[in-house]
């Protein structure tokens, strides 16, 4: 059983509409698709990228994930929460995933209502118990309704928008604990094990479909490390980091100046505000 892709990833935000407002601009694209979970007592806000999808979840109702969601916002506040890998068979993953250690669900049945379209979307999850991930939310899930259901948006300026997810990044103490749970238990593929004294980090870098899981440590090992681990941030790709910058400076964001990137033949830059919570990457990959 391997996972076919970085599905979505979640970020927890209060305010809804605000945040869709963000992500909007931020992405350069409208989104996708307004919904909501019934019997959740959760709506959500969808943009559909090239390679994944950004989900923004919030509270609506009274449920069982909307009590989890206030109860993870008066914690630690507006943030990422976690991220889906795709599978094309949950039931599959879920026994390959028990043989390898992991306690999980069986498929459990999901169905979302676009609150404009009323079209729906349904799909199937294999949650873990919460500790799997040492605080992080991972799931997988197989999607039952046809890609095209959460429509592809242009973007407003192609040059100058998200097109994609680089990578998301990981802060923990217990790297070798993410090991094991990314590629013993989950089965994901182990790129890079390499630690940076100049940065004062060690970076494990985990790939799916293009896609990269950063787990960022510390270059020495922690005596005592923490028992959970932080979702942590996002790195964009965009097809011109220049102009993205311009756009988003123009549209009142907070935004470093460009600069060459850690990884050879890229250009990057920093928003600093407002991401709701999310640490914010912009990535230019050049022609080597």
């Amino acid at each position: 059983m391997t996972f076919v892709a970085l599905d979505h990833l979640v970020v927890a935000v209060r305010d809804l509409e605000a945040a869709s407002a963000t992500y909007e601009s931020l992405l350069g694209r409208a989104p996708s698709w307004h919904g909501s979970h019934p019997g959740w007592g959760t709506a959500n806000v969808l943009f559909r990228l090239e390679n994944t999808y950004l989900e923004l979840l919030a509270a609506s109702g009274e449920g069982a994930l909307a009590t989890q969601l206030r109860a993870r916002l008066d914690r630690s506040g507006e943030g990422l929460v976690g991220f889906a890998l795709r599978t094309e068979d949950a039931a599959a993953c879920s026994r390959a995933l028990r043989a390898r250690g992991l306690a999980t669900t069986d498929p459990v049945e999901g169905e979302g209502r676009d609150a404009s379209t009323a079209a729906v979307r349904r799909w199937r999850n294999v949650m873990l118990q919460n500790d799997a991930a040492r605080g992080v939310l991972v799931f997988a899930i197989e999607h039952q309704s046809p890609a095209d259901a959460l429509p592809l948006v242009a973007p407003k300026e192609p040059a100058a928008s998200i097109s994609g997810i680089d990578h998301v990044v990981v802060r923990t103490e217990a790297p070798d604990a993410a090991i094991r749970f990314y590629r013993d238990q989950l089965g994901v593929r182990l790129a890079v094990d390499k630690t940076f004294e100049q940065w004062g980090a060690r970076l494990v870098f985990f790939r799916v479909a293009g896609v990269t899981i950063e787990i960022a440590a510390p270059a020495k090992p922690v005596a005592s490390p923490a028992a959970t681990d932080a979702c942590w941030g996002i790195s964009w790709r965009v097809p011109n980091v220049a102009a993205a910058r311009e756009r988003l400076v123009a549209d009142g964001f907070d935004v470093s100046e460009t600069r060459a990137g850690r990884r050879p033949n890229t250009s990057v830059c920093t928003v600093r505000a407002p991401t709701h919570g999310v640490a914010t990457l912009l990535l230019e990959a050049h022609e080597s």
